[in-house]
């Protein structure tokens, strides 16, 4: 029993399915609601798809898991209509402190410049956030939810997928276009269909203590690396809503699971590092171990796997749910695509490949992390706590403190979705970059320059004078709305209106700063917001061939006339 929070139970519905003669067909389903398997449905349905929700659960995740969320997941989650609430009840942070034995040897800021509508971090314990995203769910109407439903069996055919579930009343059976499985690492999905996840477990043991306490310390991440009360071990110290604050304590891989969670043992480990002086009360406990491994591949003919089901990673870092909700975003947008037959099945191929390279990237991030936390050697400790004591001054050894590189989003400058970029153009947006956001002002009340992205290709053109635009170019942006593939054209400008498009202005300048841009730059943005290309000059045949490119219509090396009025 929590003291500070009492979970829902959601109510276990008998469906007309489970009456039915014969399977009943659905076009999408999703099976596990856990934040990454929400955010994927949650996504088809704004996109118009009807998607089904299978749980075998009725509440929400017991226990503090997963607290960080990052700024691009929050933007994601910002698109699904969840952010807002998540922040207002979160606390907000972007200063990470490291310290070694009870010395501040360096400190980092996350986010140290203006003009970002969403922050570098939230804290939120897990439950919070899934009861967000059950709310979001159920109001949107081609959105199902099935409470008590437990998938004991997938055969994954050419044309569709069938599911045997279990319930409170019995088995039944259903098939599906197309199958979301967000089942967890232990994915029974993945397990019905023969498929390995492979990688390595790590030795070692942590102690996780929620405790609830009024204290002065700020909303900040410590690291500690062989603190006082701590010797020959790292701890960890995050602020969580309700006056939770989450410690971790590094336990050597010799401990015993049992006889550390035990509240006789743990209580003197949170004494010594909050001093006898402070009260608390133990809210939650437990000790884990982790390991780093994802699947070749994530797509299986029409099974599709995202989050843990496809990859994990260490909790350092905060890049397991961040990540699964990356993957929601890259795979959704093409997935509606091919549904729609706008697109070929191969496009979601591009899902596994740029989703894989992200995982190893995780991976390899979450590793090194792990190797400094936790030497494995004389030496490599000797080596790490060096870099530690000369981080005190030398500011090449604070670039290599590894605490947990903290989640960031993958750049997928290998994709094949890309098109050439214009070296002329300079800035970090390069094709696969995930877009900057910035202030925007618009007659329809934008504000910030992610809000008119994400549902669609975008075009953005920079001009200093939008009212003083060529006619032809006009015309040649606003037929490129007119396709198969939605594409918006819009004009970013210093001043002045484009006629018949929509215009934002660089309220601050940071547009033209950020992008590189001068007048003519013109940038293509996929639907989960990466660059795919870039342009000094707009040219209808250069943009046309690289949204071909980007959604796998390409046919004889042109855009695939079908996609177009």
């Amino acid at each position: 029993m929590f003291l500070t929070y009492q979970n829902p139970v959601y109510t276990y519905l008998k469906s007309p399915d489970q009456a039915a003669t014969e399977a009943v067909h659905h076009p999408l389903v999703v099976v596990g609601a856990g934040p990454v398997g929400m955010a994927a449905a949650i996504d088809a349905a704004m996109r118009g798809i009807e998607v089904l929700v299978l749980d075998e659960d009725n509440t929400v995740s017991v226990g503090s898991r997963a607290v960080c969320y990052s700024k691009r997941a929050l933007e994601i989650l910002d698109r699904l209509g969840c952010a807002r609430p998540m922040i207002e009840k979160g606390v907000t942070w972007k200063l990470g402190k490291i310290f070694f034995r009870d010395e501040l040897v360096n400190q980092f800021d996350l986010q140290p410049g203006e003009g970002h509508k969403l922050p570098a971090f939230i804290n939120l314990q897990q439950y919070h956030l899934e009861e967000t995203l059950v709310r979001r769910m159920n109001a949107l109407d081609n959105l199902e939810v099935r409470w008590k439903n437990r998938v004991v069996a997938v055969e994954n055919g050419a044309d569709k997928v069938r599911l045997t579930v279990e319930t409170p009343d019995g088995p039944y059976v259903l098939s599906c276009d197309w199958l979301i499985a967000a089942d967890g690492a232990n994915s029974p999905i993945r397990e019905h269909l023969g498929l390995e996840s492979k990688g390595q477990w790590f030795h070692d043991r942590f102690l996780i203590a929620d405790v609830v306490m009024k204290a002065g310390f700020p909303p900040e991440r410590w690291f500690s690396f062989d603190p006082s009360y701590h010797r020959g071990y790292s701890s960890l110290l995050h602020r969580q809503p309700d006056d939770v604050w989450r410690l971790d304590f590094q336990l050597g891989w010799d401990a015993d699971p049992e006889v550390e969670k035990r509240p006789e043992n743990v209580l003197p480990r949170v004494r010594a590092m909050l001093g006898e002086d402070t009260e608390f009360e133990l809210e939650w406990c437990s000790v884990y171990t982790f390991r780093c491994r994802r699947m070749e591949r994530f797509r299986h003919g029409r099974t599709l796997f995202v989050g843990d089901a496809a990859h994990q990673v260490s909790p350092f870092g905060a890049r397991g749910a961040n990540s699964g909700i990356q993957d929601t975003d890259n795979l959704l947008w093409k997935l509606k695509l091919v549904m729609d037959g706008a697109a070929p099945e191969r496009l979601l191929d591009t899902y596994s490949d740029e989703r894989v390279c992200a995982a190893d990237e995780n991976i390899m991030n979450s590793t090194r992390s792990t190797d400094f936390i936790t030497p494995k050697s004389p030496v490599s400790r000797t080596f790490r706590d060096a870099v530690l004591e000369l981080s005190r001054s030398l500011p090449f050894a604070r670039a290599l403190v590894n605490s947990g590189r903290l989640s960031d989003t993958a750049f997928l400058v290998d994709s094949e979705l890309n098109s050439g970029d214009d070296e002329e153009i300079p800035g970090d947006m390069v094709p696969g970059a995930v877009m900057a956001d910035a202030p925007v002002a618009g007659s329809a009340g934008e504000s910030w320059l992610l809000e008119t992205a994400g549902s669609g290709f975008v075009l953005y053109l920079y001009s200093a004078d939008a009212s003083g635009l060529d006619d032809t170019l006009l015309q040649q942006l606003r037929l490129l709305s007119r396709g198969r593939i939605s594409l918006e054209s819009i004009v970013v400008a210093e001043r002045g209106t484009a006629p018949g498009l929509r215009t934002l202005h660089d309220a601050q300048g940071l547009f033209a700063e950020r992008y590189g841009a001068r007048p003519g730059t013109c940038y293509l943005i996929r639907p989960d917001q990466h660059v795919c290309a870039r342009w000094r000059r707009f040219e209808l045949s250069a943009v046309s061939a690289a949204l071909a490119r980007a959604t796998c219509t390409v046919r004889g090396g042109t855009f695939d006339a079908e996609n177009r009025e």
